[in-house]
């Protein structure tokens, strides 16, 4: 299974910063020397990219040293220049990975699931939305494709499944039919002002499995409807480890078996439909970050063992 990684530029954080850089280095130490996957350095995406979902304004802003303190503290880094390489890189890793995931089913993106960043401003650690610029690529690429007489991506579906609303990604495609966004999160959590997504399911402080996958498999039949009236040719699942009860910031009280049942349902109901998954890491912020580590390598695996189902299903 394909998987790429954007870790190579560290973030320049001053002490006690809550972000936990080093996770997603760590998760890649963690699974790369699994047989099963093929992890490849994403490359950075392009201004040409970054505007199919990205004001033009805001994305040379970033990639000038052009915005405000303002804009600095609401996305939660300093500008650097390494910063802008990294988030180039997260984008380039989704969109690497849904292209991956058309032709073999799964792919992922070993960090990303930046849905807080909006059309013209970035937001709670995330610089530009990975998810809604590899969305659009796809489009666009899908749309040249039927020009010269191919077939067009019919729809996308995003199952965000991190502990907090993905706003950004809501507001991106508000309105927009060829894209569903659901988002399963926490209620009272950040961001404190929701948008508006095609289904938003709140959950309560301290909710735990029973109530949390009973929750899920509720949100997961609406979505199947709205799959059955117009079908999805592709999904980014947003696996967040946030929700896990030694999370800094979530709230949530999901176990580890817990948060890897949630994706064995997400995937195997996106496999037994024959609905593409790129998978995104999103949040994770555990006292314990190799706790939090241990929670994304399971969800990897769940995913190794939902492409090698696409594999054995193959005629």
């Amino acid at each position: 299974m394909k998987a790429f990684h954007a870790d190579r530029q560290p973030l320049a954080l001053p002490p006690g910063h809550t972000f936990p850089a080093t996770k997603y280095r760590r998760l890649r130490t963690r699974v790369e020397a699994w047989p099963e996957l093929d992890i490849r350095e994403a490359e950075p995406a392009g201004d040409e990219v970054l505007v199919l979902a990205h004001e033009p304004r805001y994305v040379q802003a970033v990639a000038g040293n052009g915005l405000s303190a303002a804009e600095q503290r609401a996305i939660g880094f300093p500008w650097s220049e390494a910063m802008v390489e990294r988030a180039r890189r997260s984008v380039g890793a989704t969109l690497a990975a849904a292209r991956a995931a058309r032709v073999e089913g799964v792919a992922a993106n070993l960090a990303g699931g930046t849905h807080h960043a909006s059309a013209g401003r970035g937001s709670g650690y995330c610089v530009f939305n990975d998810v809604a610029v590899a969305a659009r690529a796809l489009q666009a690429e899908a749309r040249g494709a039927a020009e010269e007489g191919g077939g067009a991506l019919p729809r996308i579906v995003v199952i965000d499944l991190d502990v907090h609303q993905g706003d950004g990604t809501a507001a991106i495609f508000a309105g927009d039919y060829s894209v569903f966004t659901l988002s399963l999160h926490g209620e009272k959590n950040f961001p404190f002002r929701k948008a508006t997504s095609d289904l938003d399911v709140g959950l309560a402080d301290g909710c735990g499995d029973a109530d949390y996958l009973a929750a899920l498999d509720a949100a997961l039949a609406v979505v199947w409807r709205a799959h059955a009236a117009r079908p999805f040719a592709l999904a980014f699942y947003l696996a967040g480890a946030d929700p896990h009860e030694g999370d800094r910031l979530g709230r949530l009280k999901l176990s580890a078996a817990g948060l890897l049942e949630r994706d064995v349902r997400v995937l195997t109901a996106l496999r037994e439909r024959r609905i593409p998954v790129a998978l995104s890491m999103a949040g994770g912020y555990g006292h314990d970050i190799e706790v939090t580590v241990g929670v994304q390598a399971a969800t990897i695996r769940a995913a190794i063992d939902s492409w090698q189902g696409w594999k054995n299903a193959r005629p």
